[in-house]
């Protein structure tokens, strides 16, 4: 059974801020420690990292020249704290640049809308597509669907369920009338799964759309919970794919369900450019003791592109690259040899990961702890270790010498069950290694952030990241100094557990009854 351990702290940490350095509540007389701590709290850097990855490179989808120029710009940043840096080639992608999306409403009315192209989207190749919009019949039979087919040449086509309101489910429940909120979820559930049985979605239907010779495809993926859009990515070679807002998306769908004659005028700049190569970004402080024996701080450094990337995953660079700046000062001449890792394709299926734990086994072998960041800007306040029996001795050695004004926040899962790939600690776990993922608090990042058109800068919460960025280097620090290797001894789970565990592969080192981790694209190229 697992059993969850919370850090202890005393009545008067409980109600109180964090004390200024010079206060705080040391375990040990750690010089190391405190200069950790005045470099991360009193002296970040965080913002200064966060600000032009974010604002002037902006969104890093795997094979476009962003991701390349966020490469560069990384290892030129830990260059300038001296520390080896480089960029390693782990295989090529589908290379995509996005350029404008200009999407017009020019009748019955005139409207700029918010929208934005998909992912690996074509474009219009430099030209103005002028054409009307139409729907999808709801409540035919695929006979009648067929029948529209073959009506859609030359014009944009909204295939989404429309919304019947764009507030947050939340207003209803506040405002509304006893059961509103009830009732509007009927109602939508039953006009959506209406649609549904009508209106085929996802890949293969975009291509028949396509085939058909569609000026276009208009979609919208609403988050209900507060209004923000998920925004995926298309397989379409010739038709733009484009997503609208919740709100002109609905406005567009109901001009053309009422025959109000709905006329779009769209500008895609984008460009398909082969495959092309694609990097993970290492840096490296050698270690003076023990220099094949490893920490590896982990974070994926690609993201969706329609909007910043900032929680999915910046906030993890940040928080790594913040580490190794920390850590360059605070303990330069570490006895093990501690690495950053900012990974490529995790969107993907963990490729950069995956492939790296693939290149270097002996780093995999000698790995004494990996640390993972990847799920947005709150305080970490969750660490699992993962199945290995032994580790919980460890982490809980290392953070009786951490402050608690930062592990007061923490619980430990003890063993914990290995989480089969969720990002890119499962690379390791799953060839045998001890890696954890610090898990943060959510700061609404599953309904607000992760994957949608609002994930930027101004969605970070410093505060938070100045304390992971803390809490990272002080781990990284006290594992290397440990003077005992992690045990990668596993629990042995039960047969059902096993059983729930999604599908895949298991890596090198990793016993039968272990749960089956899932591979990746594995689409590595040259």
């Amino acid at each position: 059974m697992t059993r969850r351990i919370r850090t202890l702290l005393s009545v008067t940490m409980l109600v109180c801020g964090a004390a200024p350095a010079a206060g705080q509540t040391w375990a040990v007389d750690d010089p190391v420690l405190k200069q950790i701590w005045k470099l991360g709290m009193e002296e970040s850097q965080a913002e200064r990292i966060a600000q032009p990855l974010l604002d002037s490179i902006g969104p890093r989808l795997t094979g476009s020249p962003a991701m390349k120029a966020a490469n560069d710009w990384a290892v030129k940043l830990l260059q300038s704290w001296g520390i080896e840096a480089y960029n390693e080639q782990y295989g090529t992608w589908r290379g995509w640049r996005r350029g404008i999306t200009h999407i017009d409403l020019i009748a019955p009315r005139v409207r700029t809308l918010e929208g934005t192209m998909l992912a690996w989207s074509p474009g219009t190749n430099g030209r103005k597509v002028q054409a009307p919009v139409v729907v999808p019949p709801v409540g035919g039979d695929s006979a009648a669907l067929e029948a529209w087919l073959k009506t859609v040449r030359g014009k944009f086509v909204a295939i989404s369920f429309p919304q019947p309101t764009c507030r947050p489910d939340a207003h209803y429940e506040e405002y509304g009338t006893p059961g509103a909120l009830e009732r509007l979820r009927q109602a939508r559930r039953e006009a959506e799964e209406a649609f549904r049985r009508s209106v085929p979605q996802g890949r293969d239907f975009h291509l028949r759309l396509e085939e058909a010779g569609v000026a276009g495809i208009l979609t919208s993926n609403w988050s209900r919970d507060l209004g923000v859009n998920k925004v995926f990515f298309t397989e379409t070679k010739r038709t733009p794919v484009l997503d609208l807002s919740c709100e002109d998306y609905g406005l567009v769908y109901r001009l053309a369900q009422y025959g109000q004659g709905p006329v779009l005028r769209l500008e895609a700049d984008a460009e398909f450019l082969g495959e092309v190569p694609v990097y993970n970004t290492i840096g490296v402080i050698r270690g003076t003791e023990l220099p094949d024996e490893y920490v590896l701080l982990s974070a994926h450094f690609d993201s969706w592109d329609s909007a910043s990337g900032a929680t999915d995953n910046g906030t993890g660079v940040t928080t790594m690259l913040e580490a190794m700046r920390i850590l360059k000062q605070a303990y330069p001449r570490p006895k093990r040899t501690i690495m950053v890792a900012l990974w490529g394709g995790e969107e993907q299926g963990l490729n950069g990961s995956r492939r790296f734990a693939e290149m270097h086994p002996e780093v995999v072998e000698g790995l004494q702890a990996l640390f993972n960041q990847d799920n947005g800007t709150g305080r970490v306040v969750n660490i699992s270790m993962q199945g290995l029996v032994d580790a919980g001795a460890h982490f809980g050695r290392w953070l009786a010498r951490i402050p608690v004004e930062i592990t007061r926040h923490i619980e430990l899962q003890i063993p914990g069950a290995p989480g089969g790939g969720g990002s890119d600690y499962a690379s390791f776990i799953c060839a045998g290694a001890p890696a954890f993922n610090l898990s943060s608090l959510s700061w609404g990042y599953g309904t607000v952030t992760w994957h949608t058109n609002r994930d930027t800068y101004d969605k970070i919460v410093f505060e938070e990241i100045r304390n992971n960025a803390t809490l990272t280097a002080m781990l990284a620090y006290l594992a290397s100094e440990d003077p005992e290797r992690v045990s990668r001894a596993r629990r042995v789970l039960p047969p059902a557990q096993v059983a729930s565990q999604r599908g895949g592969q298991r890596g090198p080192g990793v016993p039968s009854e272990w749960p089956t981790c899932r591979p990746g694209a594995q689409r590595y190229g040259s």
